[in-house]
C-alpha cells in the first residue's frame, strides 16, 4: 500500500492543509485514512485534506512525502 502527502501549503479556515492521495484505489486511501481516524468529512472528490499538525503523523503511518506537483498527478484515479 502506498498512498501521497505533499506539503502543507494550502491555506483554509486559519490553517495550512497537505493532500493525501493513492495511486492505487480510494480503497486503499480510504482504509489509510480510517486507520488514522482522519474523518469521511476531510474527503473531497480525489483526496483527502490533512491539517499542518498532522503531517508529521500521516508520515510516520507510511505516507509517502511528495512534491504538490506530484500529488496531483495521482489524483485522476
Amino acid at each position: 500500500m502506498t498512498v501521497y502527502i505533499d506539503p502543507p501549503a494550502w491555506p483554509g479556515h486559519g490553517r495550512m492543509w497537505s493532500h493525501l492521495v493513492s495511486d492505487v484505489s480510494f480503497d486503499e486511501l480510504h482504509a489509510f485514512a480510517d486507520g488514522l481516524g482522519v474523518p469521511e468529512r476531510a474527503f473531497e472528490r480525489d483526496h483527502y485534506d490533512i491539517p499542518s499538525h498532522r503531517y508529521a503523523e500521516v508520515v510516520a503511518a507510511g505516507a509517502v512525502e511528495v512534491s504538490s506537483r506530484e500529488a496531483v498527478s495521482y489524483t485522476h484515479l
